[in-house]
């Protein structure tokens, strides 16, 4: 089953997109697992339904997924913005739950995305590990977040950057961030990974990248710097690129990782 509509958000205050997908023998005796499954800087609530194979995935398994919109906010409380995280991480929960047979327990929990949907994720996971028993992450952007807006700082205005990113990356981070690009622990995911080393609950971590995905290397160095910090962590990379080709096949291989 396939839902499409909106729900209005007190949080966001307006309407906003949500697609929800379930197994084709939907019962009410649950309670089901549940994915939030979080789309990248372009897409909204509809685009992984869109591009990739999930309601096949969805239809024999045992887990209802959720499909939210932020918009290009990269899942976070925005500085000059709503507030994504708190919609994503608090509101948007009990809204599915007064619904479905949403299981609450961290343990049948898993929070998915590609791309900023990918560090929206992570950051989702890693500041509310009591939250989220299950993490997967395609091809994340900002996994070196310091670096990218010291960066941006220094090129966000320049013709070569804007060839490259396009006219308004910049302005989602000053609007994200704040006219500083200020860095901030909370927006750091190894930062959110380092404060968990010595916790008692953490979620469990599934990543790729393509093998010629621009991110490549951040997520070899991010991979090397996890692992030290006690996670159940598996990093896996294929020959791919930056696109639903490969964030279809690691959806796949993440929902096969977690069972759901």
């Amino acid at each position: 089953m396939i839902l499409r509509g909106t729900v209005f958000s007190k949080t966001l205050e307006k309407d906003t997109g949500i697609t929800i997908v379930t197994p084709s023998d939907l019962k009410q005796n649950g309670p089901y697992r549940v994915a939030y499954l979080l789309h990248g800087l372009c897409g909204d609530s509809a685009t992984w339904v869109d591009n990739s194979m999930l309601p096949v995935y969805a239809r024999e398994g045992h887990t209802i997924y959720i499909l939210p919109d932020a918009v290009r906010s990269f899942y976070t409380d925005m500085r000059y913005g709503s507030r994504y995280f708190t919609y994503v991480t608090e509101e948007l929960p009990v809204l599915c739950k007064q619904v479905f047979q949403i299981s609450a327990r961290r343990e049948d929990t898993a929070v998915l995305g590609a791309s900023m949907g990918g560090y929206g994720a992570l950051k989702c996971a890693l500041s509310r590990p009591e939250q989220y028993g299950m993490c997967g992450a395609f091809s994340s952007a900002c996994l070196d977040i310091k670096e990218g807006l010291e960066e941006l700082r220094k090129n966000g205005k320049t013709k070569s950057f804007v060839d490259h990113y396009g006219e308004q990356l910049f302005h989602d981070f000053l609007s994200i961030f704040g006219e500083d690009l200020e860095w901030k622990p909370e927006y750091d995911l190894l930062e959110l990974a380092r404060g968990l080393q010595k916790a008692t609950v953490k979620p469990a971590i599934y990543m790729t990248c393509g093998s010629y995905d621009a991110f490549r290397s951040s997520h070899i160095q991010f991979q090397e710097q996890i692992e030290s910090f006690g996670f159940a962590f598996q990093y896996e990379e294929w020959q791919g690129g930056h696109d639903f080709f490969f964030f279809d096949r690691s959806l796949q291989r993440a929902i096969r990782h977690f069972n759901l």
